[in-house]
């Protein structure tokens, strides 16, 4: 008999992905633990592998199709198909038994002129009908109180950590109930950081005014435009800008190209972020409004910001201010091609503290980053230049870095970020420092 191959739990909170490529088809002979098929979810692909070994019988998914976990994604035979095989030999003879098996619904014709012709057994029909409205007001009316919130724990759970208040979620599910998908969809709909829903009014036609192509939006571009509108519309963002002298490090940087592991100024950048963040730990923080207080992590996980060929991509490092830059560097260059090979897991984007976004590859002089949150700071880095300087009564090149640091007002203030940035440009400008906290 043949085999059902479901889709396994992608990760804590993650009901669903989608399909970037099936490895199999029908008539294929498997391996036990053979991948299958790809799953793209919460940024991270997630690969499907057949649980015993046999021959594909049906493939019921398609790449770009959505698949939810416990859907049933194909079916195999067991045992390379040997064993069904054999089995059309014992199928073909109950046959002529099954068939009189099938009488019992000759017998269902024959009761349904009995059901239409009392005309008093259909009047009942609609009264199940009746209560539903009924309960409907009954459970709206205990919206008012999030304790009674028809909603699982995995949702109320999502809710807590994205800061959505369950009171305002609109329930798709039986009776009202509150679901996942419900949370993520009340996020998109956000208008305002004060909670107010919006409809989003419809898109003209624009062909009307010229011709047009139409593009899916991919799973990593859906993940990442629910989270910049989480962060944008519950994290009132305010930015500081400023420079670091890179100019020493770039030097020394050079001086050990082919030395060992490559070294960039984000692998200095970091190194001295781990080292702030200790000093200033109201940065290496979350506020958890719904108890009351923040929550300072006494780890430091660094997320960096990837571009990809499939988007943004945040591979986090683990314990930055335990390692040396040099590991620092190692570390970062092989998330960075694990991202761009599409190795990256879902644990791999998570349980960062603080994230650094780098632009200056591309250029630019300075940006706004989002927070990646529940972070509450984030930093940009842009292209170093080369810019006129004046020191000891005489103007010489030095190369600056443009530093942007994104806060969250709620838990940071203005002097403070203008302190942390500062201390970040002493540590670049003064490399040696950083030694002292090695």
């Amino acid at each position: 008999m043949a085999e059902e191959v479901k889709l396994p739990a992608l990760g804590e909170n993650v009901a669903a992905g989608d399909v970037v490529d099936v490895k199999v088809k029908v008539g294929d002979d498997v391996k036990e633990g053979q991948a299958l098929l790809e799953v793209e979810a919460e940024k991270s692909t997630v690969e499907v592998p057949s649980p015993l070994a046999g021959r594909i019988d049906k493939v019921l998914i398609k790449k770009g199709d959505k698949v939810k976990t416990g859907q049933t994604l194909m079916t195999i035979e067991g045992s390379n198909g040997k064993p069904e095989k054999e089995a059309p030999a014992t199928k073909a003879e109950p046959v002529p038994a099954v068939k009189p098996a099938a009488a019992p619904k000759e017998d269902k014709p024959k009761e349904r002129p009995a059901v239409e012709t009392p005309a008093a057994e259909i009047k009942p029909a609609p009264a199940p009908k009746e209560p539903k409205p009924q309960a409907a007001p009954a459970a709206q009316a205990s919206k008012g109180d999030d304790a009674v919130i028809a909603a699982g724990p995995a949702t109320r759970k999502l809710a807590r950590e994205w800061g959505v208040d369950l009171n305002q979620v609109p329930g798709s599910g039986a009776k009202g109930r509150v679901t996942q998908e419900d949370v993520k969809e009340f996020v998109h709909t956000l208008a305002s950081g004060r909670g107010a829903v919006q409809a989003i009014p419809p898109l003209p036609n624009f062909e009307q005014w010229g011709p047009v192509e139409y593009k899916p939006v991919d799973s990593i571009r859906r993940k990442t435009a629910e989270q910049m509108i989480l962060s944008w519309t519950h994290v009132p963002h305010v930015s500081h800008q400023d420079n670091a002298d890179v100019t020493e490090i770039e030097a020394f940087r050079k001086n050990q190209e082919n030395k060992g592991p490559k070294l960039t100024v984000t692998a200095f950048v970091l190194k001295a972020c781990a080292i702030a963040l200790k000093q200033f730990p109201q940065f290496n923080a979350s506020l958890d409004l719904a108890q009351g207080r923040l929550v300072l992590k006494n780890y430091c996980h660094i997320g960096v910001a990837v571009d990809t060929e499939r988007g943004l991509l945040v591979p986090v490092l683990r314990d930055v201010d335990k390692k040396s830059v040099y590991d620092i560097g190692k570390e970062m260059g092989e998330l960075a091609e694990r991202a761009r090979l599409k190795k990256l897991s879902m644990e791999d984007m998570r349980g960062g503290s603080f994230t650094i976004s780098n632009l200056g590859g591309i250029g630019g002089t300075g940006f706004t980053p989002i927070i990646n949150y529940p972070e509450v700071a984030i930093l940009g880095l842009s292209r170093a230049r080369l810019q006129p300087v004046y020191r000891e009564g005489q103007f010489v090149p030095r190369l600056l870095l443009p530093l942007s640091l994104s806060y969250d007002h709620r838990v940071i203030d203005g002097a403070d970020a203008a302190r942390f940035s500062r201390r970040l440009g002493e540590m670049l400008e003064n490399p040696l420092v950083m030694l002292l906290h090695a």
